[in-house]
C-alpha cells in the first residue's frame, strides 16, 4: 500500500467564511503570515493517490479544467489541474480504478470531467454518498448552490456515479465513512495498511485550526453535525495515531492528531 500526495492547484477563500463565527482578532494572528490583500486565504486542492494491490484509488478531483475564465479569476484558480499534476507526479490517470470524493463542491469533485465533457478517468468508477447526490440534485435552492448541476448531471449522463451508503470499502483496505456536516452526505476516506492508517476528513478537516471542533466555516451546511462529528473522528485520529491529511492546506498538510482531553492539535510531520 502506497499513499501519494498529489496538489492539483490552488484557489482562494474568503477568510471571513473560512472562519465563520469565530471572531477575528481571535483567527487573524494565525494568518497574518498568510493572508492576502483582498482578505483572502490561498487554498491547496490536496489530492491523494492510493495504490493497493487491487488497484489504484485516486481520493478528490480538486476543480478540474472545466471552469470557464471568469469564474477561475474570480476564485484566483492557479496551478496545474489534476489529470497535469498526477502525469507531472509519475502517475497515468487512465490507470486510476476509483475516484472517491468527500463531497460534490466544485474544488473535490470539478476534475471528474475533461475539458470537453468526457471522462477524466475512463476506467475509474466514482464514489460519493447516495445522501450527497440527494442534496446536490434535490429542490433545496440553498443547498443546491453549493453544487455545479450541469457538471454532475454530466457525470450521471456517463454512468460515472456509484452511490455509497455510510460505511464500506471501495477497494480492500480503502474506505469511506460518511460523516454528513460540511454538506448533507459528507465523507471522509480512511486508508489501512501494515504502516499505519491515514485518515483524509475532506472539509471537516481544511488546515491546522479545523482540528478545533467548534470552529466551523460559515458554508457547512449542517454545522452542528459538523461539530460532533469533528470530535469524534479528531479522537479516534489521535488515539490510534492515524496520520492526517488536511484538504486545503497549501504549505504542511500532512501530520498527527493531539488530544488534550476534548481539545486537539495538529501537528505537521511532512
Amino acid at each position: 500500500m502506497r499513499v501519494a500526495l498529489v496538489q492539483a492547484g490552488t484557489f482562494a477563500s474568503d477568510a471571513g467564511t473560512v472562519f465563520g463565527p469565530v471572531p477575528r482578532p481571535m483567527w487573524q494572528r494565525l494568518v497574518e503570515d498568510e493572508i492576502n490583500p483582498d482578505a483572502s486565504l490561498t487554498q491547496a486542492l490536496n489530492c491523494l493517490l492510493v495504490e493497493t494491490p487491487a488497484g489504484r484509488v485516486l481520493v478528490e478531483t480538486g476543480i478540474g479544467e472545466r471552469m470557464d475564465e471568469r469564474h477561475r479569476e474570480q476564485r484566483t484558480v492557479r496551478g496545474d489541474p489534476i489529470v497535469a499534476a498526477l502525469r507531472n507526479a509519475g502517475f497515468d490517470p487512465r490507470t486510476v480504478d476509483v475516484v472517491a470524493v468527500s463531497h460534490l463542491h466544485f474544488d473535490h469533485a470539478g476534475g471528474l470531467l475533461a475539458a470537453d465533457g468526457t471522462r477524466a478517468f475512463p476506467r475509474a468508477r466514482f464514489v460519493a454518498q447516495r445522501d450527497e447526490w440527494h442534496f446536490a440534485l434535490g429542490d433545496n435552492p440553498r443547498l443546491r448552490a453549493s453544487y455545479e448541476q450541469e457538471e454532475l448531471r454530466l457525470i450521471e449522463d456517463w454512468g460515472m456515479a456509484d452511490a455509497a451508503d455510510d460505511t464500506g470499502e471501495v477497494l480492500p483496505g480503502v474506505e469511506v465513512v460518511r460523516t454528513g456536516g460540511h454538506s448533507g452526505g459528507h465523507q471522509a476516506i480512511v486508508v489501512r495498511g501494515r504502516d499505519g492508517v491515514v485518515g483524509f476528513f475532506g472539509d471537516l478537516c481544511m488546515r491546522p485550526w479545523s482540528a478545533n471542533p467548534r470552529w466551523v466555516p460559515s458554508f457547512d451546511d449542517f454545522p452542528l453535525t459538523s461539530v460532533e462529528v469533528k470530535a469524534s473522528l479528531f479522537a479516534q485520529a489521535a488515539d490510534e495515531e492515524w496520520t492526517v491529511v488536511l484538504s486545503h492546506e497549501p504549505r504542511r498538510p500532512v501530520g498527527r492528531m493531539h488530544r488534550d482531553r476534548d481539545r486537539f492539535r495538529f501537528e505537521p510531520i511532512v
